[in-house]
């Protein structure tokens, strides 16, 4: 992360379940004072019980100084992290909590907003949605948010409240992708509006095509999947550096960017999942498998987003 994991061992004062499967933890300083300030779509990173390091989107409102809300959906499938917290972390306990980081910010002078979130994607939108309702000037929002079921939602509670109907559709589709909500009516016409979206890789994938003719500076991404994730298909390759002449094997499972810090390389990244385009790298030769979600086609000849992306070919050499 760009963000540093400093020693800021954070207390949790409350957790509870938001939904199945999913639990709330708040963060409290253990002295009671006043947490470092963040703004909306801020996340954290955060020492698991088990000792595994994992991003968390702040879900509370920035204008609350004495506490941090983190939610945890649990996955059975994933490295251990959110089992571990969901698991074992327990009111009372201590968590080792970096700084709060910004790959996902709110656009300050939007003339309105639009929010889709899948499933867990919705915890950085809330903190932007609570935002905007303690704002002294009203901007127009709306939000989509998708799920399997009312069970499955998180914080169903307050954004299914009566006040939010017309800022809020929840659509749940019960697992069928063929009940799946269709986002085209509302992203068909361009505006002057920002598009927020966090969520599963399909749905961010489905949202960029459909906003392809939209200004790109108006459509956000964030993910969680850090590092790309493993595909099937996936080999090892070499990345050569065109300015320092290093050459580095890329094995599968580790990204670029962590293979060049390994080799004490100092490079730019904050999400590290391919949304925000702060490690945007210049490729000069070789053929990559691009799999941000930041580059137009006629950059991806020219540029790499070295968190996630790898190579087609068995080597890529990089403006390093």
């Amino acid at each position: 992360m760009s963000t540093e994991l400093v020693q800021m061992p954070l207390r949790i004062q409350h957790a509870r379940d938001v939904a199945e499967g999913v639990r709330s933890f708040e963060l409290v300083q253990p002295d009671g004072s006043e947490l470092p300030p963040f703004t909306p779509g801020s996340h954290v990173t955060v020492r698991a019980p088990n000792g595994a390091l994992r991003k968390y989107s702040l879900c509370n409102s920035p204008a609350e100084r004495h506490r941090y809300q983190i939610a945890v959906k649990r996955d059975p499938g994933g490295q251990g992290g959110s089992i571990s917290m969901v698991d074992q972390a327990r009111e009372g306990d201590t968590l080792p909590t970096s700084l709060p980081d910004n790959a996902f910010p709110l656009v300050d002078n939007a003339k309105r907003h639009l929010f889709i979130a899948g499933g867990i994607g919705i915890t950085p939108i809330l903190s932007m949605i609570r935002s905007l309702q303690e704002a002294p000037e009203a901007v127009p929002w709306m939000l989509y948010y998708l799920t399997r079921s009312p069970e499955t939602t998180a914080f169903l509670d307050e954004l299914g409240a009566p006040a939010l109907r017309k800022q809020v559709r929840i659509h749940h589709d019960g697992g069928d992708p063929d009940q799946a909500l269709d986002l085209w009516p509302v992203l068909e016409k361009p505006n002057a509006g920002h598009v927020y979206c966090c969520g599963p890789r399909p749905l961010m994938e489905s949202v960029r095509d459909m906003t392809g003719h939209w200004s790109p500076r108006n459509i956000h991404f964030e993910s969680f999947n850090e590092g790309g994730g493993v595909r099937p298909d996936d080999l090892p390759f070499t990345v050569r550096l065109a300015k320092s002449g290093g050459a580095y094997d890329v094995p599968v499972g580790k990204s670029i960017l962590q293979t060049l810090r390994e080799h004490g390389h100092t490079c730019a990244s904050s999400c590290e999942s391919g949304t925000c385009g702060t490690c945007r790298t210049g490729l000069v030769s070789g053929e990559a498998d691009h799999r941000d979600m930041v580059l137009m086609p006629e950059e991806m000849h020219s540029q790499i987003m070295i968190c996630v992306s790898r190579a087609k070919s068995t080597e890529l050499v990089l403006d390093l």
